[in-house]
């Protein structure tokens, strides 16, 4: 396929993206300038002729698989110069017309640094405006995709190895045009990446516009966002965008272990930063083993409330199965016959030394071989010829959980179709697509068996499933049991319709006082609510459910019988009495390490609380202060 022709980007409205870092931004074309050293032009000519730029590259994180998924290519100038920065390097190219030459010698020294190293996976390439000089006067600017095609056919890189990472400091960005130009290079196999993402006003726009395969999160949305709830909502919103819209996120700038598990925990399974690896000309290739515990540790600052999968212990060692595997020098022609002597054989690994270096899937490898004269080219030659030489590789410990979200915001293509299993990076087995679909389809109808019909909260099993990962991994937290007041005489009063309509209230009163983020609400049945606190203000936040019960709640009843304090309504034996106003009771527990041994223990040492509560006229909260012990 032709590379399309450059897509002009309108001069008077520049996408002014430096090609080379995002940890030094470029100033804007009008801003005010130092005077140029008498010899900076020359040290530029110099640059753009590929002489003096100096290539480093940063490794970007899979939380997943513990591997690196990509590197982002930066580029410095020389040392020891005044253009050293790459915000003064792209500053003087624009003060001496050089731009747009020195944009390409970024981009070629960037592509031939990947190449000469031979980096794994993909390459995340900076890209900015191209300003060339029209022969009738003034300029033109393109974002140069065909220069950059050129680059990678010389140089014998895959498209479908690069990600185009345009940042967004251009609100008055030519969207049509750039969208139709990414477009077509995207049908070359190119991926698009959004850099910067919530930095200006224009970012939701261009996401939209542009619907990159990736966005980058801002450093400044990560930073300090283990203590910092509203850029954790930021974040949190962020992703659940790019759910809907099919869109991987990238959090940039993690430069703390805690930020690290934060961004994890919400979802987001790309990530980059100081404390992943630094930018060096000679990157890592695998992460170190103090990343690896930070991204092995579950003991997570955030937990979000269970999803559909219940309670998401599930691993991928239940679905696992041992295939023989071949060796990298089997023949081709005894790979396809065995396929073709065992029809439920979908995917084959290749093992040398018990790891895992390749994959082949049958669809590809026989529709490879019904091709003419493939079988004479190919038959007799090692399947490592014919493998995938990277295969999708999960640790036998991976979370059934994470895969399922994995496939729903379409993270990878391979997942569905079968994958390497491995136990501490040893082959361990394969897992293959049906199996793995059956099987999440299987928890998401369980986590619906389980959940409360009136409320579509999580009922009583994901409960203590929950509470017991919670012991299990230690956690403190307080357990929180939720009942109305005088609920029968209420719906015996108004009927039942009234009462379910009563219940759904508490419901959204305790969806409105718990962090999404931190703390766990359940339905047990009826009128009665388990809420597990994590945030440290749980107790403000139990009297702010009582103050919302006790607002919403007269809407229920007849000005008069709010006036009166009750209703009446025959008991249990036919009398009429009086009932006081339903109200609300909140009985509390402290959990901490090996306070309690499981579930069934927490469990009656809140209802004990909330009788206690019970006890109190109105809306009322008791605290049981006694330490609880084995």
């Amino acid at each position: 396929m032709n590379p399309p022709p450059p897509v002009a980007i309108r001069p008077s409205e520049r996408f002014d993206i430096p090609g080379a870092s995002r940890d030094a931004k470029s100033p804007s074309a009008n801003s005010s300038a130092p005077y140029a050293a008498p010899d900076e032009s020359v040290l530029l000519a110099e640059l753009c002729e590929g002489i003096g730029l100096t290539c480093v590259f940063q490794p970007i994180l899979d939380f997943r698989t513990s591997e690196i998924a990509g590197y982002e290519g930066l580029v410095r100038g020389p040392a020891g110069t005044s253009i050293h920065s790459p915000m003064a390097l792209f500053a003087a190219g624009r003060r001496h017309g050089l731009i747009g030459p020195l944009e390409l010698a970024c981009r070629r020294a960037v592509l031939r640094g990947f190449v000469e190293q031979d980096l794994p996976e993909r390459l995340f390439l900076n890209i900015g405006p191209v300003t060339r000089a029209q022969p009738g006067g003034g300029v033109i600017e393109s974002l140069g995709l065909d220069e950059t095609f050129a680059m990678l056919q010389s140089l014998r890189l895959a498209p479908e190895r690069v990600v185009l990472e345009l940042t967004e400091h251009a609100p008055t960005l030519d969207l049509a045009s750039t969208r139709a130009s990414l477009t077509a290079y995207r049908a070359l196999g190119f991926e698009v990446a959004l850099d910067d993402m919530g930095e200006g006003y224009a970012s939701l726009r261009l996401w939209s516009e542009l619907r990159p395969d990736y966005i980058k999160i801002d450093r400044h949305f990560v930073d300090g966002i283990d203590t910092d709830t509203l850029k954790l909502q930021f974040v949190r919103s962020m992703r659940q965008i790019a759910e809907t819209s099919g869109t991987r996120v990238i959090a940039e700038g993690i430069e703390h272990a805690e930020e690290l598990q934060v961004v994890r925990d919400l979802g987001i399974f790309l990530g980059q930063g100081y404390f992943i690896a630094r930018p060096e000309a000679q990157p890592q290739r695998a992460i170190t083993a103090n990343v690896q515990d930070v991204v092995n540790e579950r003991r997570a600052y955030v937990h979000q409330q269970p999803s559909q999968l219940g309670s998401g212990n599930v691993t991928l060692e239940r679905i696992a199965a041992y295939v023989e595997p071949a060796s990298p020098d089997t023949r081709s022609e005894d790979v396809v016959a065995r396929f073709e002597s065992d029809p439920a054989l979908e995917v084959l690994p290749v093992v040398e030394r018990d790891r895992a270096v390749g994959l082949i899937g049958r669809a590809s490898l026989i529709g490879r071989f019904a091709r003419p004269f493939t079988r004479e080219l190919y038959g007799r030659k090692p399947c490592s010829a014919v493998m995938e030489p990277r295969p999708l590789t999960f640790d036998k410990s991976a979370r059934m959980e994470d895969l399922s979200r994995m496939i729903a915001e379409g993270a990878s293509r391979q997942i569905t179709a079968g994958f390497i299993v491995t136990d501490q990076g040893r082959y361990f087995g394969v897992a293959q697509g049906h199996a793995l679909m059956r099987h999440i389809t299987d928890m998401q109808l369980d986590a619906a068996r389980y959940a409360n019909p009136l409320t579509l909260l999580p009922g009583n099993v994901p409960i203590d499933d929950y509470m017991d990962r919670m012991i299990g991994e230690r956690q403190s937290f307080h357990a929180c049991y939720v009942d109305l007041d005088n609920f029968k005489p209420f719906n015996d009063m108004f009927g039942y319709r009234r009462g379910d309509d009563l219940i759904q209230l508490v419901a959204r009163v305790l969806m409105a006082v718990r962090n999404p983020e931190r703390d766990f609400l359940g339905h047990i049945g009826g009128d009665d609510f388990l809420i597990l606190f994590r945030s440290p203000d749980w107790e403000a936040r139990c009297r702010e459910a009582l103050t919302r019960f006790g607002e919403a709640v007269t809407e229920y009843f007849h000005p008069d019988q709010i006036a009166a304090g009750g209703f009446e309504a025959e008991d249990r034996r036919g009398m009429v009495i009086f009932h006081p106003i339903t109200s609300l009771s909140i009985g509390v527990v402290a959990v901490t390490p090996e306070s309690f041994p499981s579930h069934v223990e927490v469990s009656a040492a809140a209802a004990d609380a909330k009788k206690m509560a019970k006890r109190a006229l109105g809306n009322s909260l008791f605290i049981e202060r006694r330490r609880a012990h084995r």
